[in-house]
């Protein structure tokens, strides 16, 4: 790997404090940018436009395009400082509709997850999680990387988010008894420095598992490809809005840098009740 490339995925774990995901990505672009460049060096705007121009011949979709061109951002801003980057706009994206699960099928989800498991203190987990991403509105990977030291639990929690901001969520009562049950029932030891969700072999438990149990459950209940771990998180977002949730405090809640994130979920709540009055309105 090219020493700059190196160092810039480096800047991006321990300055930025980006996801190892997205180190991944932007290493990637940068290697790809460097290849087509023959060395790492600011390209010109002819240049960048013939490298993303090729990019889109490989079948990148506007999204992809979009991500690429803010990793190849980053990483000139890197290597040439402020004012570098050539003057180049990107493809526009039309930012998607979340799609949350009702209140129901969010709680048969998890039951049925539940119930996939032999093992009963298994079980236990994967219940808490859910109801966890369900009740607080945490991102999978958030929840997983809870440690013991959150234990015991009050009525808030302290969560650590993208790029390592802090937030304090609060706990329903009946999340806060599902996770202290399964903590009870797990084999694995508990407390400072030990994960509070493992695995069935002692590590801390993947993302990948719990996506795959709740893929075979969604199947069961009749559910569609939409009905992720994560759509819970936006079912948390989309009923507390419809509940009257103020959307500055939603952002608070579920993390968000800016508050155009948070503002998709305004477009969620009136495609609901739009839905309701073409099914309801006997003139609709």
């Amino acid at each position: 790997m090219d020493p700059l490339i190196f160092a810039f995925a480096e800047h991006l774990d321990r300055d930025r404090r980006r996801s190892a995901h997205t180190v991944r990505a932007y290493r990637a672009a940068a290697e790809r940018l460097v290849m087509h460049l023959g060395a790492a060096r600011v390209p010109t705007k002819a240049e960048l436009r013939a490298f993303l121009g090729a990019r889109r011949a490989e079948g990148l979709s506007n999204a992809s395009a979009a991500r690429e061109l803010s990793a190849v951002r980053a990483f000139i801003g890197f290597i040439g400082g402020d004012g570098a980057m050539p003057n180049v706009r990107g493809a526009r994206v039309k930012r998607g509709v979340p799609r949350p699960v009702a209140p129901g099928d969010a709680l048969k989800l998890a039951e049925d997850v539940a119930a996939q498991r032999a093992e009963p203190w298994v079980a236990a987990r994967d219940w808490a999680l859910l109801l966890l991403l369900y009740g607080a509105g945490l991102r999978i990977g958030e929840a997983l990387g809870l440690d013991g030291d959150v234990l015991p639990l009050g009525d808030r929690l302290a969560v650590r988010g993208k790029r390592d901001k802090v937030r304090i969520v609060p706990l329903l009562p009946e999340v806060r008894s599902a996770v202290e049950t399964y903590v009870q029932a797990c084999p694995w030891p508990s407390g400072k420095g030990k994960p509070l969700f493992y695995g069935i072999r002692g590590g801390r438990l993947e993302p990948s598992t719990v996506r795959a149990a709740v893929r075979s459950a969604r199947a069961t209940l009749g559910l569609g490809d939409r009905a992720t771990p994560h759509a819970l998180r936006h079912s948390f977002a989309t009923h507390l809005l419809a509940r009257g949730a103020d959307l500055r405090a939603l952002q608070e809640l579920l993390g968000h840098a800016s508050l155009s994130s948070t503002q998709v979920y305004t477009a969620v709540d009136a495609a609901h009740l739009l839905d309701v009055y073409r099914h309801a309105h006997p003139r609709a």
